[in-house]
């Protein structure tokens, strides 16, 4: 595998992201700034740290299950890209999502 690719992949997924941070934090400091009322502003960036934990909960649980995916086809010996492989990684992920789902709704 040629990793000289990664790096502007990388570089890509690095400047979006900082924009998107800086985007957010730019809109939080306006909406403090605009004076609008109290309860407003509280329910928003309320709303908005639910929304984030709720979004870290559904990453980590669907990288768990993606682990948990790659784990059976390391333990079922699979060397080689095969329809069944990919379907056991793309089940675990799609469980993954259930199962954050069902969380997501538990908590909120």
């Amino acid at each position: 595998m040629e990793f000289g690719i990664l790096i502007p992949i990388t570089l890509f997924i690095c400047i979006a992201y900082s924009i998107k941070a800086v985007v957010d934090a730019r809109v939080r400091k306006q909406l403090v700034a605009s004076n609008g009322s109290p309860e407003l502003v509280a329910s928003i960036l309320r709303g908005d740290e639910m929304h984030r934990r709720l979004s870290s909960l559904r990453w980590g649980i669907t990288l768990v299950a993606l682990a948990i995916g790659f784990g059976i086809v390391e333990a079922a010996g699979w060397r080689e890209v095969t329809p069944g492989v990919i379907a056991v990684l793309v089940g675990a992920v799609g469980l993954g999502n259930l199962a954050s789902y069902a969380a997501a709704r538990k908590l909120g």
